[in-house]
């Protein structure tokens, strides 16, 4: 049995986008997508390039498309012919929208982000104008590690369902034991507890604080070689995550950071980069529980609650 912390996700059909059969009257028999697509995320629109939402990191498009992204339309839903109506260019943006359940500020940090990544690739490229002439053998040689002409971007996506255990009778009265007289504390039942914890955990920001805790705790070899792998291929010690926000009318976080995957540097850095090869196109998860004991502040009073989190990290990466 591997001893690797993460465990590979089984591969899901994002990456296959849901093709149509084209229509008996499509030209060569080829199906029509629209080149740009509008997403309604949470009331904030975007319109984005397909290729780039396409290319986006599968574990981000199955959370936003849960159920698998379709372009275009089937040739048998009803449309009119005349005008080169078969074509999906030819329907106004706003019948096309596409409405996603996800954080409008996850998706700005992730598209700047890859933005960031271009603009450096395109860089190097015109820093090394001739590094498109290969011969056979340079040519095979990126087939076999497109590290070699792709910038690549290690993606880390934290999930995190947090849970709050108040002890009993901690100096606050439940409302049926409430004196008639004299002062009257909250009911930690009514008191918004699950507020003040879920704002306690977004404020630690550090991605390997929490990992790092469960790492001096269990001991975990295993665990201690995936930081220093990450740190090593262009994550610090001491990073925080870019997005991190609470979900809505839910006792989730999530957190993204995305960093450019060094491959040289000093050290076999390109060897560690092949490694993290192994997560293109295909996520892996670890999942493992964190307790910490915290006190909230409640009318002047310390309440301690034992604060459990349930912690799912995804590793990716992704070539642009």
């Amino acid at each position: 049995m591997s001893n690797s912390p993460i465990t590979q996700v089984s591969e899901s059909p994002i990456t296959q986008v849901a093709q149509y059969s084209p229509g008996p009257d499509s030209p060569s028999g080829q199906a029509s997508f629209p080149s740009k697509l509008l997403l309604d995320l949470r009331g904030t629109r975007f319109e984005i390039d397909r290729e780039v939402l396409v290319s986006l990191p599968e574990s981000i498009l199955i959370v936003m498309f849960p159920n698998g992204l379709i372009l275009g339309r089937g040739h048998s839903d009803p449309y009119d012919d005349d005008d080169d109506n078969n074509s999906e260019e030819s329907i106004s943006l706003d019948d096309q929208i596409i409405f996603v359940d996800f954080d409008p500020a996850c998706m700005d940090y992730v598209l700047d982000f890859y933005h960031e990544a271009q603009m450096a690739g395109e860089a190097q490229r015109l820093a090394n104008p001739n590094a498109h002439i290969h011969n056979s053998n340079q040519h095979n040689l990126a087939a076999q590690n497109p590290l070699l002409n792709k910038q690549a971007i290690i993606v880390l996506r934290e999930e995190l369902d947090y849970f709050a255990v108040i002890p009993p009778k901690t100096g606050f009265l439940a409302k049926d034991d409430a004196p008639a007289t004299g002062p009257v504390h909250a009911d930690p039942s009514k008191v918004n507890v699950k507020t003040q914890c879920g704002t306690h955990l977004l404020e630690q920001r550090k991605i390997f604080t929490a990992l790092q805790r469960n790492i001096n705790k269990e001991n975990n070899v295993a665990e201690q070689h995936l930081i220093d792998m990450l740190c090593v291929s262009g994550f610090s010690r001491d990073d925080e995550w870019g997005y991190r926000d609470i979900e809505p009318k839910k006792t989730s976080i999530v957190s993204i950071a995305l960093v450019m995957l060094k491959t040289t540097g000093s050290g076999n850095q390109m060897a560690t980069a092949q490694k993290l090869l192994l997560f293109w196109r295909k996520p892996a998860r670890k999942c493992w529980w964190d307790g910490v004991e915290v006190e909230l502040d409640q009318d002047e009073h310390k309440l301690p609650i034992r604060l459990w989190a349930r912690r799912t990290w995804t590793l990716e990466l992704v070539l642009v």
